[in-house]
């Protein structure tokens, strides 16, 4: 891989995120009323309206459809992703990869995994794993601290 490498900051990549969070909603969202009916967006709407208080009493998932739905259909897709194209779509629209941060080689399986969950060791403590990125001299999150992958700019493609 060559060119100079760079790291994405925190910015590009919260725009990448929001890219990518809308782009599995239009997928899992429809998915979701086609088994659930309009019901279960009800709370949402109630939450949006200011009735705080009605959602505090429901489950978390509604039903086994919509954990596998909501959790695991986005995480096999996102380490697909990452696999096959280095990146995930709202990366790839901000011409960003994901490398290895020694070699700047593609992620391997156990990375791409490793990366994902570490997402969920960023969440705990209010999210300020994914904060973190802001104050880091390489900008990566706590969780990518652990697998040591990092979002890489090169300046010819631009890499994150």
């Amino acid at each position: 891989m060559g060119g100079e490498v760079r790291y994405a900051g925190f910015w590009i990549r919260f725009v990448a995120f929001v890219i990518d969070t809308l782009l599995t909603a239009l997928i899992v969202g429809p998915l979701l009323w086609k088994i659930y009916g309009s019901s279960y967006f009800q709370d949402y709407v109630d939450l949006l309206q200011g009735r705080i208080d009605v959602a505090a009493d429901r489950p978390m998932f509604a039903g086994p459809a919509d954990m596998f739905i909501s959790l695991v259909l986005p995480a096999i897709g996102v380490v697909i992703f990452w696999i096959a194209r280095q990146a995930t779509p709202g990366k790839m629209a901000l011409s960003l990869r994901i490398v290895d941060a020694s070699s700047h080689a593609p992620l391997s399986n156990v990375q791409a995994i490793a990366r994902y969950l570490g997402y969920y060791v960023s969440i705990f403590g209010l999210m300020l794993g994914f904060l973190w990125i802001a104050f880091d001299l390489y900008e990566v999150s706590l969780g990518q601290l652990e697998a040591w992958i990092g979002n890489a700019r090169l300046q010819t493609p631009i890499i994150a």
